[in-house]
């Protein structure tokens, strides 16, 4: 009989097995899996949440599945499924583990929980969408950056060609009222209600030093006038790998391979032998566009992701019939098809 419960320490021996072939196995054994406050957060109320929580799926002593779910910065809206294992083609008991964080986190009252699944694994995906509520929403794309290693980058050699280092400064709590505005015009509008994000989205934490990943954050701004016009993100799990994020505003027209040149010399200046990512979102109105710009600068596309969400919002793309009425003796009418959110 298979039973699903909290991930405990002593669970380690059998779960390292499981997750061996993971390329950061151990960082993600040690500080997601088994971070030393995870028994303690357990009990924390989900609006103070802040660290990802696993549960493991057990038949008698046989592990057979494990699932890791993390809040985001405001954990009654959203939370994010990170991992999912399970035995090969045991769809049942993914299935089982998934619908248990759901309705789990659902109670508490968290609002939507969403999860970005590999193009590559359909049965997955079908699982997610036929037996679990989930809705595809779009997709993600992740690019390898490639780096001039004949570049020297350090404290001391700060002259690196591609933008002024003026016009940014690091993030400031206070700037996250117009980095979140920035964020949401930057979505189609048919996906605000799914994606859109608040201020404390972007604000730092108090217990930011606990969390199992770093992130450097900085905004690019107008000389003269001082108005924000883009927020970059970098995160790393490993000091290593960086993965760069950039909300760029619709506004004012200026070369994302700006921002692009200032992320890499901040990473650069970290670790020389980083490797290097940028994302690319299909729900974002550049979204085409940049992933053109990054094929013309030969980024190699390394990963390209499904976002499904459980969520009360829900995208109507059925063709609507459209009502004949008059406004000031200007007669309207006819049939079209729209896209709109119905909110239940």
């Amino acid at each position: 009989m298979t039973k699903i419960r909290k991930l405990y320490f002593f669970d380690k021996k059998n779960t390292e097995e499981m997750i061996s072939y993971l390329n950061n196995g151990d960082t993600y054994t040690n500080h997601i899996m088994f971070n030393p406050f995870a028994p303690l957060h357990h009990l924390v109320p989900l609006r103070f949440k802040y660290l990802p929580e696993s549960y493991v799926l057990k038949d008698k002593k046989d592990v057979k599945g494990l699932i890791t779910i993390a809040p985001s910065k405001c954990p009654l809206k959203q939370m994010e499924i990170q991992k999912l294992l399970f035995e090969e083609n045991c769809y049942e008991d993914a299935g089982e583990l998934v619908q248990f964080v759901v309705s789990k986190y659902k109670a508490k009252g968290c609002a939507s929980i969403i999860v970005r699944i590999d193009d590559y694994l359909p049965e997955l995906i079908k699982l997610f969408i036929s037996k679990c509520g989930f809705s595809q929403i779009s997709y993600e794309k992740l690019w390898r950056i490639e780096i001039n290693k004949s570049v020297n980058i350090s404290d001391k050699n700060d002259n690196y060609s591609g933008f002024d280092k003026k016009m940014f400064r690091s993030f400031r709590n206070s700037d996250a009222p117009v980095v979140a505005n920035l964020y949401n015009e930057r979505l189609l509008p048919h996906f605000r209600p799914l994606l859109g994000k608040e201020a404390k989205d972007f604000k730092d934490v108090f217990f930011k030093g606990l969390s199992y990943y770093n992130e450097y954050k900085y905004v690019y701004i107008n000389k003269k006038t001082k108005n924000i016009l883009a927020y970059i993100s970098i995160k790393t799990a490993d000091n290593q790998n960086y993965i760069i994020d950039i909300v760029k505003s619709s506004w004012e027209d200026f070369d994302i391979n700006m921002l692009i040149e200032f992320a890499k010399y901040k990473i650069l200046k970290r670790s020389k032998n980083a490797k290097i990512f940028i994302k690319s979102k299909k729900y974002t109105q550049n979204g085409e566009k940049y992933e053109q710009e990054f094929l013309d600068n030969k980024f190699e596309c390394i990963q390209n992701q499904v976002v499904l969400t459980n969520s009360s919002a829900k995208i109507i793309r059925d063709p609507e019939q459209a009502k004949r009425f008059t406004v000031l003796n200007q007669f309207y009418g006819g049939i079209g098809v729209t896209n709109k959110v119905n909110v239940r």
